[in-house]
């Protein structure tokens, strides 16, 4: 969870709240929020000064107290009240001194809440100390700690004010880098990598800059095995990790993988002879082929799986120029070659019960997706075709991918700009099926 559920709207005793002591046009208590503060700081001293090695214990009242103010940070009022309160430099000094890392996970939510405003925003961010010690703590090895750190710093990076301090903060801080590639290959906390993919590829997103930064410096370091985290492979082990569990992750990391392959950086890194080219391209093959858009399916799924897929099929396809370094043949995509047709075929069955004309405002988007699918889809079906075999057009054939349903939404989605490649398509299918390649070749000419 993001947040804690909320508080009765009461103080933490269940009297209504003074009206002199309401926090703006809340009913939250001035006065009680002071005094958790305050007794807060007690507790973080008193421990300290003990001097004890153990991990501080929060006592169960102390915690409850902790996560209402946590949760009351999420209202405006609150937030500006707690930053005019200087709040920020009072947590900032806990997490320094917490030995206790449900106690940093709870001040770290907190910053974070607050952050979620515009201009308390833009204060938080202001604070080189509180910049400093967030970035550090993406090293912590507490995952619920992890996942507030990266929450907050998402949301920093999303706010427009504020977003180039910590960029600027990011690409000064090498150790950001190293820690996000651990948290992705060796997590196995869905929420946390979820979280962390997000901030990636927001990350990614905004400074194309700071990517190819972070490629060229692994590539720099490829030698150095302790020192050597790839980004294309941590992502990717991430990726592995919320396959099956959850979508909207892989969606996520789907992403941040093309965006990699936008850039010539990307395209080297994927490239190297020990490089993860290869392990990526064999795993969106195998969620292409195995979770997408199978036979049993209706053409409905598409609706569903579509970003998924053109994500997915982008990747591949800026990859498969790199096969003949991996001592690849075309017969091992066949199987790819037939999701690929079938992506097409379910495409045009699907626009026939869907017609665009019908289409709400509020579907437009949807359809503009589908329509990015088959065009990526249709691209890379081209590209694919060219290096074809009469032998692998056989194969083709005979495992039923190649049939008259499939040829028939192949041509209505290549043409007219792939037009060539459909014309050596129905050459390549003389021999295997004669039939078929007349059908295509009328097709054509009509």
């Amino acid at each position: 969870m993001d947040r804690n559920p909320s508080p009765p709207p009461d103080t933490a005793d269940g009297e209504k709240t003074e009206a002199g002591d309401a926090i703006g046009e809340t009913v939250y208590s001035k006065h009680w929020l002071f005094s958790t503060l305050t007794r807060l700081i007690q507790m973080v001293t008193k421990h300290e000064d003990e001097e004890s090695d153990t991990q501080m214990q929060l006592a169960d009242d102390e915690e409850e107290d902790l996560c209402r103010v946590w949760d009351m940070a999420m209202d405006k009022d609150v937030a500006g009240f707690l930053q005019e309160f200087k709040a920020a430099d009072i947590l900032l000094g806990v997490i320094a001194k917490s030995q206790s890392p449900r106690l940093t996970e709870i001040c770290v939510g907190i910053l974070g809440n607050i952050a979620c405003f515009p201009d308390t925003c833009v204060a938080l961010s202001q604070n080189e100390d509180l910049g400093m010690v967030l970035l550090l703590l993406l090293g912590d090895s507490d995952p619920p700690t992890l996942l507030e750190t990266s929450r907050m710093l998402l949301t920093c990076v999303s706010q427009r004010d504020a977003r180039e301090l910590w960029i600027d903060r990011i690409r000064q801080q090498s150790s950001v880098c190293t820690s996000l590639c651990f948290i992705m290959c060796s997590s196995t906390n869905l929420d946390l990598l979820m979280k962390v993919g997000e901030l990636v590829d927001k990350l990614f997103d905004l400074d194309e800059e700071l990517m190819k930064s972070w490629i060229t410096a692994q590539l720099r370091e490829a030698d150095d095995s302790e020192s050597h985290l790839d980004v294309a492979a941590s992502l990717l082990e991430a990726a592995k990790q919320l396959r099956s569990e959850s979508p909207g992750g892989l969606e996520v990391y789907l992403h941040v993988l093309e965006l990699l392959t936008t850039t010539d950086e990307g395209m080297q890194m994927f490239a190297t002879p020990d490089g993860p080219g290869k392990a990526v391209w064999d795993f969106l093959c195998e969620v292409v082929c195995e979770d997408l858009c199978q036979p049993d399916d209706p053409p409905l799924i598409l609706q569903e799986q579509k970003v998924l897929l053109v994500q997915a099929l982008a990747v591949l396809s800026a990859l498969y120029r790199l096969q003949h370094q991996w001592n690849s043949t075309v017969d091992s995509c066949l199987p790819l070659v037939g999701s690929i047709l079938r992506v097409l075929l379910y495409h045009s069955e699907y626009l026939e019960n869907k017609a665009p004309s019908n289409a709400t405002d509020d579907d437009k988007p949807k359809y503009d997706q589908l329509q990015a699918l088959q065009e990526t889809t249709a691209e890379f079906l081209a590209e694919i075709i060219h290096s074809l075999l009469k032998e692998e057009v056989a194969e083709l054939v005979k495992s039923q991918y190649l049939t008259q349903q499939t040829c028939q939404a192949a041509v209505g989605s290549l043409l007219p700009q792939f037009k060539p490649a459909l014309e050596q398509l129905a050459s390549l299918l003389t021999d295997a099926d004669p039939q078929l390649a007349d059908d295509m070749r009328k097709r054509l000419c009509a």
